[in-house]
């Protein structure tokens, strides 16, 4: 894509706040159902969250990613995901206010119901697939980090023990029993948003200079500080308890009106707003492709 600089990145914003139409909403705002449109209604006897763990509890890599991935894409996940919540971000272009809203799961992929969920970790391929045939994208840092900021609930981490462990299905059901203990005295769920359980799967220029990675990034501390700093140390397969997917709608609104958000992180001048990277974030699908092929 060509420099849009400045003139052509207000342009976007005024266009949008004069042009387009508004979001529709149903109750929810700018980020209605009509943004998950592409999830699948869950099936009247889908296999219940707990129910395909223990499917999975001898399987590991790329043989369980494979069985979680046709759970998810099938539509075997809680409602409650469904109920993106938005989140702000607020910038400037050369003096002039832009107000960004993304908006994202409240809560980190599971498979089941609402009563019977367990939050699953994925190696990039199988993260990136299900987000990109689901009508989202992988959240960046920055992202990441405003999450944590907006969240009504923000959960302190529990790391366990570290070792070869940490990769099997078994640690991450404990792990996830215990973020349900910790979250149980606010009523969850639904809930507003929550962070502070998992690091996130992140996108990042990065990662097309280190292919076969995945880009891990979070699990703040209270005030923000995140354990994970930016890593691509491990391979793209690799994914233990502490990995969450949390998923962005491919939609965004500039001051109130729609836009595609890969144009957004692509714009010389917006981009930095919403990846926190120094340059343009380009082509962002044909990124998550390229983690998946």
């Amino acid at each position: 894509m060509t420099r849009l600089g400045f003139l052509g990145s207000l342009a976007i914003a005024l266009s949008l706040a004069v042009s387009a139409p508004a979001e529709a909403g149903s109750g929810q705002g700018l980020c209605s159902h009509k943004l998950t449109k592409m999830i699948p209604g869950r099936k009247n006897g889908a296999t219940g969250g707990n129910s395909v763990v223990q499917s999975v509890m001898n399987l590991s890599g790329h043989e369980r990613d494979s069985v979680l991935e046709r759970e998810l894409l099938a539509g075997n996940m809680p409602g409650f995901l469904r109920d993106l919540v938005p989140v702000t971000i607020n910038g400037a272009v050369n003096g002039h206010a832009l107000e960004i809203t993304i908006c994202v799961t409240p809560d980190y992929l599971a498979v089941g119901d609402d009563s019977d969920f367990v939050r699953v970790p994925l190696g990039m391929a199988a993260a990136a697939r299900v987000a990109d045939h689901l009508g989202f994208i992988l959240p960046t840092p920055r992202m990441v980090d405003l999450i944590y900021d907006q969240a009504e609930v923000q959960l302190p981490p529990e790391p366990m023990a570290p070792g070869a462990a940490m990769t099997t299905t078994s640690y991450f059901m404990r792990h996830d029993r215990t973020v349900d203990n910790q979250a149980g005295p606010y009523g969850l769920h639904p809930v507003a948003l929550i962070a502070g359980i998992k690091k996130d799967l992140v996108l990042s220029e990065r990662l097309r200079k280190q292919p076969g990675r995945v880009a891990i990034y979070g699990w703040h501390r209270s005030g923000g500080n995140p354990i994970q700093p930016l890593s691509l140390v491990h391979g793209a397969e690799y994914a233990d308890y502490s990995h969450g997917i949390r998923l962005v709608s491919r939609i965004a609104f500039i001051n109130g009106r729609p836009v595609a958000l890969d144009k957004v992180m692509q714009d010389e001048d917006i981009a930095r707003i919403v990846t926190g990277e120094e340059g343009p974030m380009r082509n962002v699908r044909n990124l998550l492709a390229t983690l998946y092929r």
